[in-house]
């Protein structure tokens, strides 16, 4: 039986052609038609002609398609070809935690359509896609899916690091030159760093006693009351001390992930962005594609704060140079985990948050 609308749509990882183990969590901010395929034959040619039909919904990305073919072979000479992209489901997988079978465990062929929080919009079998694709044509942009406007559960907090702080660090990271940055992605049971085109930053760790010190109290009397107010979470250790530069000159930005999850980022409970030159810079804010287009910028010292599970992005600095502080907090049950998994990463260890 099909996941019924309203519940959320099991974020698993997936066989596509660009990666073995894509993460469907990568798709918020979109509606998303999944379309489980039955095996070669008309049926199959008259869906994959259908999607093809409604293609002009599918051009400008905020509509995407999957067809979710159950055999190996059709699989492997399968080529994304838009609007059509594919997953492999030869095990299936998919389509079991999808709900894309009959009583008997076998494949039911039909169209299951994620909102862009990524739950279950609708489904239709596999023999009324035209109904279905018409509808969501007629849909409106993707940002006004909830009738509301959203906004993403994040917590803006002002004044946490004085100015002098702020242009202390910014002095610390020119002194050291910012490295570039990757991002983390498991790889054959490690937790690796990758430097790739999905992240354009420069990162310099603070080393500094005294700076190190004046960062830990501000966090501390500043903003760990205003997240326990906010979440009724009380962090007890942070996470890295470093100041990154997203530069226009370079593009500086960050695409759309999440923090925590691989083995070695799963011990992340909240990240922090703290600017520290608001005034100085264009784009370079935070967007969190499940909750619409709405962007988030604090002030020069000020802090946002949101969950390590919430999918979001740094846009590109379009003028200037954005310089920010990035530690990511957890608490004592956090510590256990990383500890568990420091056969997966070990980074250097987390200093107390208060």
């Amino acid at each position: 039986m099909s996941l019924q609308p309203g519940t959320p749509a099991p974020l698993v990882k997936v066989k596509a052609l660009v990666n073995p183990e894509f993460a469907l969590s990568s798709l918020g901010g979109r509606y998303v038609v999944l379309g489980f395929l039955p095996g070669p034959g008309p049926q199959r040619d008259a869906a994959i002609a259908l999607v093809r039909e409604h293609a002009a919904q599918f051009a400008d990305q905020s509509r995407l398609f999957y067809g979710v073919l159950p055999d190996a072979q059709s699989f492997a000479q399968a080529r994304d070809n838009l609007p059509l992209r594919w997953f492999g489901d030869a095990d299936g997988d998919l389509r079991r935690v999808y709900g894309a079978v009959d009583a008997q465990g076998d494949l039911e062929p039909q169209w299951i359509v994620l909102d862009p929080s990524l739950r279950i919009l609708t489904h239709a079998p596999i023999d009324q896609g035209r109904p279905l694709l018409d509808m969501l044509a007629a849909l409106g942009h993707p940002e006004d899916h909830a009738g509301v406007r959203l906004h993403a559960p994040v917590l803006i907090a002002p004044r946490i690091f004085d100015r002098d702080l702020c242009n202390r660090l910014i002095d610390a990271y020119r002194e050291l030159g910012g490295q570039p940055s990757g991002v983390m992605k498991q790889q054959g049971g490690k937790t690796i760093g990758v430097l790739d085109d999905f992240k354009k930053r420069r990162d310099a760790t603070i080393t500094d006693e005294a700076l190190l010190q004046a960062t830990r109290r501000s966090i501390s009397q500043r903003l760990l009351p205003e997240i326990e107010k906010a979440f009724q979470y009380k962090p007890t250790r942070i996470e890295r001390y470093i100041v990154a530069c997203y530069d226009a000159q370079e593009g500086g930005y960050f695409r759309d992930h999440r923090d925590n999850t691989t083995t070695g980022t799963a011990h992340r409970r909240f990240a922090v962005s703290i600017n520290l030159n608001a005034e100085d810079f264009e784009g370079g804010d935070l967007q969190f594609p499940e909750f619409g287009t709405a962007t988030y910028r604090p002030p020069t010292g000020g802090a946002v704060v949101f969950s390590c599970s919430l999918l979001h992005e740094a846009t590109p600095v379009t003028r200037g140079a954005r310089y920010a502080f990035l530690p990511f907090l957890f608490d004592e049950a956090g510590e256990l985990i990383r500890q568990a998994n420091l056969h997966s990463l070990t980074p250097a260890e987390p200093a107390r948050a208060g």
